[in-house]
């Protein structure tokens, strides 16, 4: 099966709301805890962008190994999370949408074979990469959904 449009429009595009959803704010806005113990607008940002890189690891797995098994992935057990949340609002969301462009043209270019490959997910457990990559961009929707929350919690003052 090809890649349906609705999986390659929202890998496209869907990211790209998140200029959109802060803009207007600023850095310390978007760095501030809203919800006591909670993540911050940026630390979504920072989880998303990350994530990103991860996911690009387990997509490359995938396409190199037969059916190999991942682990739970949390943010906090990332270095590379944790390394990103002391950079810039700017240095993180340039990341994320210049690296999301290279995601974007690398996927557009798999084949049905590469798109039917399998691996494990630690909760969902087989998965071929069309089902990752909904889980990818439902996962993406859901951070998304809660910066566009936090975003007009602090617009409203």
């Amino acid at each position: 099966m090809p890649m349906p449009s609705s999986i390659s429009t929202r890998l496209h595009y869907q990211h790209k709301s998140l200029v959109d959803m802060i803009d207007g704010l600023s850095d310390e806005m978007i760095r501030r805890q809203v919800i006591p113990g909670k993540w911050s607008i940026f630390e979504n940002i920072v989880h998303l962008q990350t994530y990103q890189h991860t996911f690009t690891s387990r997509v490359k797995q995938i396409l190199e190994n037969d059916k190999p098994s991942f682990t739970r992935y949390t943010a906090e057990g990332d270095p590379m999370f944790l390394d990103n949340c002391t950079k810039s609002v700017r240095e993180i969301i340039q990341d994320y949408l210049s690296f999301r462009k290279d995601l974007y043209t690398e996927i557009s270019s798999f084949n049905e074979r590469d798109l039917a490959k399998t691996g494990n997910h630690p909760v969902y457990g087989k998965m071929n990469l069309l089902q990752w990559l909904n889980f990818f961009l439902l996962h993406e929707a859901h951070h998304m959904f809660a910066i566009f929350k936090l975003s007009g919690e602090l617009k409203k003052g």
